[in-house]
């Protein structure tokens, strides 16, 4: 297990953190949204409250997209969140960069310029070779300690990911470490254990199935969206050319993967029993035995939402990941909504980052044991358990 900040002392130290504050954007360079931001307040107002000086990492949107853009609104808005002063610098490793960080004072802060910004960035390395990288090697020897609170991007091994680990003492930030005790620990929580997997990413959600059923962790998969249409068409169930047609635009492997999924542990793979259609502009609703449908099945049916809401009323742990349906639209949220409400009833309920998180502020569902804030992240943790960022925290 990584060290944490009980581990550390950061007084008057200059303390690097990197968080993932990527955001949607409102179209005029502002904030559309603050959630990612108010998820490292903890984090970063302990660091300062305790005296630390601290030089705030993090990038917005990839290269060519339309979100990607400097961090002056983000500083601006931290700003106003923490009780700490933050500035905006727009250099990352650079020697105003540099300067900014070491004219800090203690209990103050600054945001350095979208790593990505630069193109190391944007590249993945090993942790030695990432710590020769600009950015790392001209940065890290303004700074005494590094704090990793990145989950949600820490599956990917960019350098201000696993490089600063190499050159300074490291600790995983509060987000980090809530998001691991959470995670790292399924294999023990309560039974029985059912997850949920649905939405447009298919093989995501098929990798997932697969690695908890061949490890025993699951007692029940239950499938909807994309996913369980996959199902049902590797089941024989003729949905309609234009469903086929949703699933195998997102992945030509779906069916046959669901197939062989089905093939070994079909009693534990639940698929939906109706589905909703769009028929004359309103929901109308298809038994699975009616089927094909001219139009695309955009939510599950009520038989299905029952017969879901039923095995997660008695779980021990609910583990959500991806919508229903079409929940953007009010007439195919029912499936997405009545799920999500029901799983938080379950002993232990965890939602997965992305999407899935989207979803339930859009739909104005709460009362979950955990959100993560890592859709890439948290997938990659219920698959396989490992993430390179963490992996460089603990060496």
């Amino acid at each position: 297990m990584a060290r944490t900040l009980d581990d550390l002392d950061p007084s008057g130290l200059a303390v690097g953190v990197r968080v993932d504050v990527n955001s949607p954007l409102d179209g005029e360079g502002g904030l559309a949204d603050d959630a990612r931001l108010r998820a490292h307040l903890d984090t970063l107002d302990e660091l300062c409250s305790r005296g630390a000086r601290v030089a705030v990492l993090a990038h917005q949107g990839r290269p060519g997209g339309e979100d990607f853009s400097e961090l002056s609104p983000h500083a601006d808005r931290f700003d106003e969140l923490l009780d700490a002063p933050v500035g905006y610098c727009d250099g990352t490793f650079t020697g105003n960069a540099r300067e900014a960080v070491g004219s800090l004072s203690a209990g103050e802060a600054v945001v350095l310029e979208n790593t990505r910004f630069y193109s190391e960035e944007y590249m993945e390395f090993d942790p030695d070779d990432a710590a020769e990288t600009y950015l790392v090697a001209r940065l890290a020897p303004v700074l005494d300690v590094y704090v990793n609170d990145a989950f949600a991007a820490a599956h990917r091994s960019q350098p201000s990911l696993v490089g600063f680990p190499v050159e300074l003492p490291s600790f995983a930030g509060r987000v980090m470490e809530r998001e691991l005790e959470v995670l790292g620990s399924l294999g023990e929580a309560p039974r029985p254990r059912y997850y949920v997997l649905g939405g447009a990413k298919v093989e995501d959600s098929l990798d997932v199935a697969r690695s908890v059923l061949d490890r025993g962790i699951a007692d029940g998969v239950l499938t909807t969206g994309v996913v369980g249409n996959a199902f049902l068409l590797a089941d024989g169930v003729q949905l309609g050319a234009a469903s086929a047609k949703v699933v195998n635009e997102r992945s030509t492997e779906a069916v046959r993967r669901a197939g062989e999924l089905l093939d070994e542990y079909d009693a534990l793979v639940h698929r939906p029993r109706d589905v909703a259609v769009e028929r004359d502009g309103e929901r109308a609703e298809i038994d699975v035995d009616a089927l094909p449908a001219e139009a695309p099945a955009m939510d599950v049916g009520a038989k299905t939402i029952s017969a879901y809401a039923e095995l997660l009323d008695g779980a021990g742990t609910a583990i959500l990941n991806g919508p229903a349906g079409v929940f953007e639209e009010e007439a195919f949220a029912v499936g997405t909504r009545e799920i999500f409400e029901a799983a938080t009833r379950a002993d232990l309920s965890i939602v997965g980052g992305g999407d899935t998180a989207a979803a339930l502020r859009r739909l104005g569902v709460g009362g979950f044991s955990h959100v993560s804030t890592g859709g890439g992240a948290c997938l990659r943790m219920l698959t396989d358990g490992s993430l390179p960022a963490v992996e460089a925290l603990e060496r």
